[in-house]
């Protein structure tokens, strides 16, 4: 039921919303929802049309946090595959637990129905730029739906702002718009990915209950690619920061070697993808950044459902901290509380990537630690929980020395 009051109106007609949200994906829709729950009157804002490629997974702490329900759940993996350059397999069972598969574009819809359920305006159009009015107030300009207009956009329109929230994708010109400094200061890989029907004939070595992530220089020259499973469905996709790179052949190659290159492709996408948050997620006045706007993915795993989630909220805490207060200092507390919950475990990603998806030799020993039992119980608790997990310091110091082995090429392959 919508109890959310309704915009003012300025004079002339202009209606006023207490936040508008700009970008509707996980990071804007949950930013959305979090504040017209709390009676905020909320418009987001969201191009028609747009699925951002993303194998899809989301562990058990999103759907427990967000409260997601089962039927969105398209699949449950119960297992992963780390593939190496050899084409050495460890398989990983997730004891205890799944992570859940979602399709993006039922997924980021149902969260943005869900705010419009509690009240948020929701409206279908492109952001364009930013006014300050005679009182001070921001103009949000954007270009919105017109039904009787060939291809439903176009019709220049205007709505007056207390305070923005820019979660309008990497690259986010609402940064650029509400000039956040240093907002260009962010490191991108383009993710491409195809959506294929999965095969009525499953071929030998099909798992639709196992995640595959395969490190190939041939595939990526630094990330990985992924055969992700979605039920009827798969996400075949890959990655890179090498703007000359391939990624459709790649694509091509890791759907043959899975051997599904045959299989009917339901759509393709691609898109730039944060490697690091942005150093800065306000303009210290009335706008704060959330999702892959303010850089939220995380290296190495390029996960990035979870963190959109959870800097929306923090981005929603803020903006109300911001409106109760008036003091734009609040809107600082997005970024501080989400790199004291995140920031350690950002790092130690980055580092990972930086070292270890550097040639296919270090890929080949990257691979080679995944067997180890250690490893594999720290990494899914870490990936599970959204924590670093500490109820086993020995496991952690083997890890310690194992890794240095590896370092060094002490260790055996």
């Amino acid at each position: 039921m919508n109890n959310t009051p309704s915009p003012s109106h300025a004079p002339g007609g202009i209606e006023t919303f207490d936040v508008v949200v700009i970008g509707g994906g996980p990071a804007g829709a949950t930013a959305a929802d979090d504040l017209a729950r709390r009676g905020r009157s909320v418009l987001l804002l969201d191009r028609a049309g747009r699925v951002k490629p993303c194998g899809g997974a989301i562990p058990p702490r999103l759907i427990k946090d967000f409260a997601i329900p089962d039927a969105l759940l398209v699949a449950r993996a119960t297992s992963a595959r780390m593939i190496s350059p050899a084409d050495v397999k460890v398989d990983i069972p997730i004891e205890n637990g799944f992570v859940g598969m979602v399709d993006r574009a039922a997924f980021d819809e149902w969260l943005r129905e869900r705010a419009r359920e509690h009240g948020a305006a929701r409206r279908v159009g492109s952001f364009k730029s930013f006014a300050v009015d005679a009182d001070g107030a921001t103009l949000v300009h954007y270009l919105g739906r017109d039904s009787e207009r060939k291809g439903g956009e176009g019709v220049a329109a205007c709505v007056r702002a207390r305070s923005v929230i820019g979660a309008d994708g990497a690259r986010s010109l609402v940064a650029k718009e509400a000039k956040v400094p240093k907002a260009e200061r962010t490191r991108y890989v383009f993710a491409y990915h195809e959506i294929v029907r999965a095969p009525a004939i499953k071929p030998a070595g099909y798992d639709g209950s196992r995640c595959d992530v395969v490190y190939r220089g041939r595939l990526s020259p630094d990330f990985y690619g992924w055969v992700f499973p979605h039920g009827d469905t798969l996400s075949i996709g890959t990655g890179s920061a090498d703007r000359g790179f391939s990624l459709r052949g790649a694509v091509a190659e890791l759907r043959d070697a899975a051997q599904l290159g045959g299989t009917e492709t339901l759509r393709r996408e691609g898109a730039p993808i944060p490697m690091k948050p942005l150093p800065r997620w306000d303009n210290g006045r009335d706008t704060v950044l959330a999702g892959d706007a303010a850089g939220v993915v995380a290296p190495a795993s390029g996960e990035g459902i979870y963190y959109a989630m959870a800097g929306g909220r923090l981005a929603a805490d803020a903006v109300e901290a911001f409106l109760q207060s008036g003091d734009a200092r609040s809107l600082a507390l997005a970024r501080k509380r989400f790199m004291k919950a995140h920031g350690k475990v950002f790092w130690v990603l980055g580092i990972m990537q930086r070292f270890w998806y550097s040639s296919d030799r270090r890929r080949e020993r990257f691979v080679s630690i995944c067997k180890d039992k250690d490893v594999q119980q720290l990494t899914f608790d870490a990936y599970m929980n959204k924590e670093l997990v500490r109820k086993r310091p020995m496991a952690h110091v083997r890890i310690f020395f194992k890794d240095m082995a590896h370092l060094f090429g002490l260790a055996r392959v």
